[in-house]
């Protein structure tokens, strides 16, 4: 069945001590599309994809109420493995953030930490991952220098790669261009394009413009709610509420 659903969300609340950071969030993500969350910051888009791999189970204090299905798993049902979870769903920050470690190691790392120790099963896996994030022709003649002597745009897509390495199936981001420059911006979008094909892609961008060129589904978040959610085209040329089209005509937020 093409573009099955992937990622389920149901009636998902989320909680920082007291304070309800998201409200009763249900939406599907299908397979192999890009689905973008926009809205004004704070609006809870950061919290809501830090639930899709468990990462708030970081932060004290904090308080899960509904369901969310991978392939129909409940990742928070009490036999999920976070660990694993987190193999299946990797995440690119907002900021790069390599490690002060070659640009091998740094794409090396997680294939190790998961107990891969055969060198040519490592190095292959490497190229592959340097490779998929567009970075290989720019670094194979590089990949013992420090990666922290890459440009910005570079980081980023070496952390892209540090995600790939571990064959993930969905990939998170969390404005994973907002640092960077035009030119870089664009080598960013250019490959979610061709990512998609074999993982599913959500990105959090506050960024209308990049949420249209790159996303197949757009959800806008509103004050710890989810407002609307529909294909990118529809819902920023036709959106069925008004609080969607003030948003995005730049109304407000």
């Amino acid at each position: 069945m093409a573009n099955a659903n992937k990622i389920v969300a149901s009636h998902l609340s989320f909680f920082y001590s007291d304070f309800k950071a998201l409200e009763d969030i249900s939406i599907e993500f299908r397979k192999n599309q890009v689905s973008a969350l926009i809205g004004p910051s704070g609006c809870g888009k950061s919290t809501f994809l830090r639930c899709l791999n468990r990462m708030n189970d970081l932060i004290p204090s904090t308080t899960v109420e509904g369901k969310i299905f991978i392939d129909g798993d409940n990742i928070y049902g009490q036999n999920m493995d976070v660990v694993h979870l987190r193999r299946r769903v990797g995440m690119v920050f907002q900021k790069p953030n390599p490690f002060p470690k070659t640009i091998f190691d740094n794409v090396a790392y997680g294939l190790r930490v998961n107990g891969i120790r055969d060198k040519k099963t490592v190095a292959e896996k490497v190229e592959k991952s340097l490779k998929q994030a567009a970075l290989w022709d720019e670094v194979k003649d590089r990949l013992h220098s420090s990666a922290l002597g890459l440009s910005g745009g570079q980081q980023q897509r070496l952390c892209i790669a540090r995600a790939l390495s571990v064959e993930p199936e969905v990939i998170l981001m969390d404005e994973p261009a907002s640092a960077l420059d035009p030119i870089a911006t664009q080598k960013i979008e250019d490959l979610v394009h061709e990512l998609k094909t074999h993982f599913t892609i959500i990105i959090v961008t506050h960024n209308m413009q990049q949420a249209a060129r790159v996303s197949d589904i757009t959800a806008f978040f509103y004050m710890g709610r989810l407002i609307e959610t529909g294909e990118t085209e529809n819902l920023f040329t036709r959106p069925k509420l008004q609080q969607t089209e003030d948003y995005i005509t730049g109304r407000f937020g």
